[in-house]
């Protein structure tokens, strides 16, 4: 029997092409605003590669901190039995809706030298906010429920049948998590572990309100983007280009073809 493609209801057309100009339009519109012939220089300066370099370095960490920690959590949420899970499901999903300078003022209340757990750390001389450290958190903060969120699902969609099948053939629990469940997780793991860093990277709110924006320390590209933006509209143009591009890299070449819909 010969298989048709599933056809898009012409109706549907002008929403779609619509909303794609709402997405694409803008980021064009930056092209408009730069020099060509500028752009190489604005693009090399000290102040985007430094802003560059940081963002990518504490993207890297606090994606790799969102797995340590998200992806344990994602297996609780996704297997776990225990009563209000679902009220804690929901605090777990929280930074998903919340503004990030929310997130922001949290950490430093939290973390600074007033907050509960900041008094217990300035008694060693550990002191959190407007450090890099700083950054990575409220990365990881903000970051990491893209990660819980995809793992969780791809362990509700594959269900729990594999891992009781190991357990009937006497595989423990950490056996069983390592023979079967990280299999499990494998396709989803790469596609989850994309958007955190892409979410990483463009982090603004909790990042300039926990950590500040000190170059070479905390100003990440989005925030070296804004801090551009009050004196040099033509350098701010090109870094947003320059982020524009990074994004692109991450969510085209890095993510899997599951993503898309192709396993």
């Amino acid at each position: 029997m010969k298989s048709h493609s599933t056809q898009v209801p012409v109706v549907l057309w002008v929403p779609a092409v619509l909303a794609l100009a709402l997405v694409v339009l803008p980021v064009l519109g930056l092209l408009t605003r730069v020099d060509p012939a500028e752009l190489p220089g604005l693009l090399l300066s000290p102040a985007a590669l430094d802003a560059l370099r940081l963002s990518v370095v504490t993207g890297l960490i606090s994606t790799g901190l969102s797995l340590l920690l998200g992806g344990p959590l994602a297996l609780v949420l996704a297997r776990s039995r225990m009563r209000g899970l679902r009220v804690l499901r929901a605090f777990v999903l929280l930074p998903l809706v919340l503004p990030p300078v929310v997130g922001g003022l949290a950490l430093l209340y939290l973390l600074g030298r007033t907050g509960p757990l900041g008094q217990l750390l300035d008694v060693v001389g550990i002191r959190l906010p407007y450090t890099t450290t700083a950054v990575v958190l409220a990365q990881t903060f903000v970051a990491m429920p893209f990660l819980v969120v995809g793992l969780e699902g791809a362990l509700r969609t594959a269900g729990g049948k594999y891992e009781q099948v190991a357990a009937t053939l006497g595989a423990g629990p950490w056996l069983t998590f390592r023979r079967v469940t990280v299999p499990l997780l494998l396709p989803a793991l790469g596609s989850s572990l994309v958007l955190t860093f892409a979410r990483a990277l463009g982090e603004f709110g909790a990042t300039i309100t926990f950590a500040g924006s000190l170059q070479g320390t905390t100003r990440t590209l989005p925030l070296a983007i804004y801090t551009t933006a009050q004196s040099d509209v033509d350098a701010a143009v090109a870094m947003s280009l320059l982020l524009v591009v990074v994004a692109l890299v991450v969510i085209v070449v890095a993510r899997p073809k599951a993503v898309e819909g192709r396993l």
